[in-house]
């Protein structure tokens, strides 16, 4: 860690280390908070928000900033989603083939709907309308990263000088919002409908509490780390060939489909030298998995640098409280709907919520949290993660030019 400037740079090594120390404080703090393991908040929200939190009162009281090396943060997502992969089966996506239809659907129309609201509202409020675009679906949907790529160039075409603060205000209490939003939306359904997964599934991350734990060995958790690496190489590759095509994708997509690829074209008799089958649903994966996403959520969550966005605070609270309703509404009255009503829609509005106002690992982690409580749904780690890491950058790549040729 180093003092410059007034800013305290804490670098990769200590950045993860503090997630690590963040995850087992939200753990804590769910166990000894009713409400919070109630309604499913997700561990890593509950010690990131009280982290960041401890870190604007820190800066307030010594004027010192707090920023943090996230390289190794970045790296955790690409393992984690490499999992999701690995973990995919062909079959599974063939008959989820029609509900991941509707649910894109649904969120390519909700995508427009969270446009006009957000320029709705800031039009009501006095400001510019692409301030409301800007609070729309390139903070929300498209988190911290689409909004950091087009805050430059919106403040450019339209003369906004706050574009980037509006597009990172929005970003991080959207992020909030999504946070705190789908377990409960998950609980008011299960409960309402009296709703179980139709069979019993081993999770797709993490390890279920109230059962015996499996065994692990080390070569265990060493064969699910090849098994990741070797999809990751192949998303590399992916990825740079995609690039050279002038489609740029997050590496997380194309280790994503690394995983999927390779878990399905490659037969369990082939020859490995670790000895063993690849580790598909393995405990070791789910454990992966688990670690990777906590701790990735952890180290985001606790970096939110939440004294930037004070002076933002009031006109992006009136846009995000209307987004925030209508995501509800979306979320109760269309997706639970359209995805069939049962355990696996409810899980998978859980994601929703997730994806509406804040993160594709927002969205992973809701459901996470939901199906460590209530039973997995194998659908819905696959559904979800194909729409909102995937289609949703695509369709979020014209819309935004779209609606900002409108607009000017």
């Amino acid at each position: 860690m180093e003092l410059v400037d007034g800013i305290l740079h804490v670098n990769s090594f200590w950045a993860v280390t503090l997630g690590i120390i963040v995850l087992f404080l939200g753990r804590r703090l769910n166990q000894t908070n009713a409400l919070l393991k109630e309604f499913s908040i997700p561990e890593p929200v509950s010690g990131g928000l009280l982290v960041s939190v401890i870190l604007t009162a820190f800066f307030y009281l010594t004027q010192i900033e707090v920023s943090f090396n996230l390289v190794t943060r970045d790296m955790l997502l690409v393992y984690f989603f490499t999992t999701i992969g690995i973990n995919a089966s062909l079959k599974d996506l063939l008959s989820g083939g029609k509900p991941l239809l509707i649910l894109l659907a649904v969120t390519i129309v909700y995508m427009i709907i969270q446009n006009i609201t957000g320029i709705g509202v800031a039009s009501l409020f006095g400001l510019e309308p692409v301030a409301g675009l800007l609070s729309g679906t390139v903070s929300l949907i498209g988190g911290h990263g689409t909004a950091i790529a087009w805050a430059p160039k919106i403040g450019e075409q339209f003369g906004l000088s706050t574009a980037m603060e509006i597009g990172i205000a929005s970003a991080t209490f959207g992020l909030i919002l999504a946070s705190i939003m789908g377990g409960p939306i998950a609980k008011f359904l299960i409960n309402r409908y009296q709703l179980k997964p139709e069979k019993v599934e081993a999770l797709d991350v993490g390890i279920a509490e109230d059962k015996p734990e499996p065994r692990l060995t080390s070569y265990d958790f060493l064969d699910a780390i090849l098994a990741i690496h070797i999809c990751i190489i192949l998303g590399l590759a992916l990825n740079e060939g995609i690039a050279k095509l002038g489609l740029a994708l997050p590496l997380f997509v194309t280790c994503l489909f690394a995983g999927i690829l390779i878990s399905n074209l490659v037969p369990n008799s082939y020859p490995r030298i670790t000895g063993t089958k690849w580790p598909a649903r393995k405990p070791s994966v789910a454990l992966i998995a688990d670690i990777a996403l906590g701790t990735f959520l952890a180290m985001s969550l606790m970096s939110m640098q939440l004294w930037n966005l004070i002076d933002l605070a009031g006109p992006i609270f009136a846009i995000l409280s209307a987004q925030f309703v209508v995501a509800i509404l979306v979320t109760l009255f269309v997706v639970f709907p359209a995805m069939g009503k049962n355990y696996d829609a409810a899980v998978i509005c859980a994601g929703f919520g997730g994806i509406s106002l804040g993160s594709t690992p927002t969205a992973m982690a809701n459901m996470s949290a939901v199906a460590t409580k209530y039973g997995n749904s194998h659908k819905a780690f696959i559904i979800v993660p194909l729409v909102c890491a995937f289609f949703i950058d695509l369709v979020n790549a014209v819309l935004i030019p779209y609606c900002l040729k409108l607009l000017g």
